[in-house]
Formats: C-alpha cells, sequence, structure tokens
C-alpha cells in the first residue's frame, strides 16, 4: 500500500473523528489506459475536501460537484462509471478513449474503517470487503497472495502498511538502490555502522542508522511489506542482517556478490539457527540478470526483481541461471561482484 493510499485512510478517520460525512471512491476497473490502478481510492468530505486520487484531476472535480449537488446521496454503494464515451473520456482526461469504472460509498463503516488503520498501524496485511447490496463492510486478515477482487455484488480490497526497505552499507550501488526506491514509495532505511562510510551517507529522504546490522533488522522489525538488501560487501555486516532477515516475514531478501561467493554465503548461514528453506528464500545475486554493470544499472535490476516478487509475478532465480559470461563474472570485484548480471 503506497503512502498516498494511507493518507486516504487517515484523512477519512480524521474527518470522522470530526464529526463529518465521507464518502470513499475505489477505482473497481479500468478498460484501456487508465491514470490509476484499481484499488486507487480517495476520500471525500462533506466540506468538498479531496484526499487521494482516482484519475488526473478532472473526476475528483466531478465528484466534489456531484457531491454538492446531492447527485451522490444513496443508502448504499453503487457503481459509477466514466469514460464511456470518446467525448466523455476526453472530458474527464481518460487517455485514449479509457474507460473507469467505480464503486461510490456514500456511507462507508467508520468503525472499519478505524480497524483497518490500527492493522496497517500495527504492520499488518488486511483485506477490506464491501457488499453493494447492504453496504456491509468487513476487515479480515490479509495474505501476501490476496489481489482486488470482484463478483459484481461483493468488492475485496488488499491493504497493507508502506512498503519499506532496509539496505545495508552506505556504497555507491546503496545510493542509487535507495533513490530509486524513495521513487518508488518505498520508506528507506540505511544501515552501515562504519563512520567512514556513514559520514558521507546524504540521500534526502532516507533514514540513517549505525547501529549493528542484525540489530537493526530486530529492531525494525520486518512485516510482509518489507524488503532487505545487503550492500555492503562485507560478509561480517551483510551475514548478520541475513542471519535476522531470512527469518523474518520480509517479502524479499537479497544480497550482493557473484554465485561462487553466495554458495560460501550460502554455507556459512547453514552453520547457524537457518532452516535450508530459510537460507532457500535469499535472491543471491540479488536483482534481475539484466547484464548491468554500472552502480544505477545494478539498482535497476535490484528494483526489479523486488517489483516483480512485490506483484505476484514469477521470475528465475538468478543462482539456477546458466552462467553466460565468464568473463564478466570475473569482473566482479570491479563492480562490488555484480557486473555480470547487475547485482
Amino acid at each position: 500500500m503506497d503512502s498516498a493510499d494511507l493518507q486516504v485512510l487517515e484523512a477519512a478517520c480524521t474527518w470522522f473523528d470530526q464529526g463529518r460525512r465521507v464518502l470513499l471512491a475505489t477505482v473497481l476497473r479500468t478498460f484501456g489506459s487508465s491514470p490509476r490502478p484499481p484499488g486507487a481510492w480517495l476520500a471525500l468530505a462533506d466540506n468538498g475536501l479531496v484526499a487521494g486520487s482516482v484519475s488526473g484531476g478532472c473526476i475528483e472535480d466531478d465528484l466534489v460537484d456531484r457531491l454538492g449537488r446531492g447527485a451522490l446521496d444513496c443508502p448504499t454503494p453503487f457503481l459509477l462509471t466514466y469514460g464511456t464515451s470518446q467525448e466523455e473520456a476526453q472530458r474527464f482526461g481518460l487517455p485514449c478513449g479509457g474507460t473507469l469504472e467505480l464503486l461510490i460509498e456514500p456511507s462507508p463503516d467508520a468503525a472499519a474503517l478505524r480497524d483497518l488503520r490500527q492493522r496497517l498501524a500495527a504492520g499488518q496485511l488486511a483485506r477490506r470487503r464491501v457488499a453493494l447490496g447492504d453496504g456491509a463492510t468487513a476487515i479480515e486478515t490479509g495474505t501476501p497472495a490476496d489481489r482486488l477482487e470482484f463478483d459484481g455484488q461483493q468488492l475485496s480490497v488488499p491493504h497493507g502498511p508502506r512498503r519499506r526497505l532496509l539496505i545495508i552499507g552506505a556504497g555507491q550501488i546503496s545510493r542509487f538502490v535507495a533513490e530509486m526506491a524513495l521513487a518508488l514509495d518505498y520508506a528507506v532505511t540505511l544501515c552501515d555502522p562504519r563512520e567512514e562510510y556513514a559520514r558521507q551517507w546524504a540521500v534526502p529522504g532516507c533514514a540513517l542508522t549505525m547501529e549493528m546490522p542484525d540489530d537493526t533488522v530486530v529492531a525494525w522489525q520486518p512485516d510482509p511489506a518489507s524488503a532487505i538488501v545487503a550492500l555492503s560487501h562485507d560478509p561480517k555486516l551483510d551475514d548478520l542482517a541475513l542471519l535476522e532477515a531470512l527469518k523474518s516475514p520480509a517479502f524479499y531478501v537479497g544480497a550482493l556478490g557473484a554465485r561462487s561467493n553466495q554458495e560460501k554465503r550460502r554455507q556459512r548461514l547453514a552453520l547457524f539457527d537457518l532452516a535450508p528453506e530459510e537460507i532457500d528464500r535469499l535472491h543471491g545475486p540479488v536483482g534481475l540478470a539484466l547484464g548491468s554493470r554500472t552502480p544505477p544499472e545494478i539498482a535497476i535490476a535490484i528494483l526489479a526483481e523486488m517489483t516483480a516478487i512485490k506483484n505476484g509475478v514469477a521470475v528465475p532465480r538468478l543462482e539456477r541461471l546458466q552462467a553466460t559470461s565468464e568473463a564478466a563474472n570475473a569482473s566482479d570485484t570491479s563492480a562490488c561482484g555484480t557486473a555480470p548480471v547487475g547485482s
């Protein structure tokens, strides 16, 4: 769940606390191009305030207008479609004649939204179900496999805490990974107890800690919306983080290094209290096999693999791929062990 959607929930709960009427609109389905994906939502207060977005702005304006005219007054949730004609699509800023279908909840369940906020604040995955017939809402425990579902009568939307990324090691690759992750709306933390590295770390919006990596992972309390990437290329630091990270529910755990180094790492990890299936969770070499060589290319490979895993897209495990360039492998140290594959 990105920060914008969390802001919708916070705004709705705040307006409820202020005694205001709140309306929710959720992107249900899209046909053709659409500015926002299914599951995106917004909240409207009875004074015209808006939190969140379902389009580029024109649909939001229309919803505010309809709310003011009483055109959205209804005792139960209902569907509202925009862009049924080319003229309407252009009017509402839908590209390429796209169509957008919204679920409008004129009177959402305030208690259910407060329950959802509490679960997300605790780092839990949740699922919100809304019935069109009577507006009955239920908040249930979610799973990483949950996806938006709509059967014509009931909407089920997965919600989770904001995605977080913990990076071990304040090197050059880490800087690009942090910057790209921030652009993808991750809350990013950098851990490096080495003063000579930490003192030159300067990525706006990224938290910095100089605690030991294992202590940092434990204190950070990884959840299913968390990713942990060890990039220091120093086994004394990376392995400490991995020993805790691989036992956590983090959806992604990766480590920098070539295939030969990763095999040695797995042998070291096996000496501790990690089960074989926990060690097998490690993405190492980290990142997709893009032929990456430079630090920004390596960062792209790492974030691409994280994104695929987050979205439930099956990707081949890099350590199981046949090597395509032994020469590239030999240049491992020139790019922190990542030259052949962007990892």
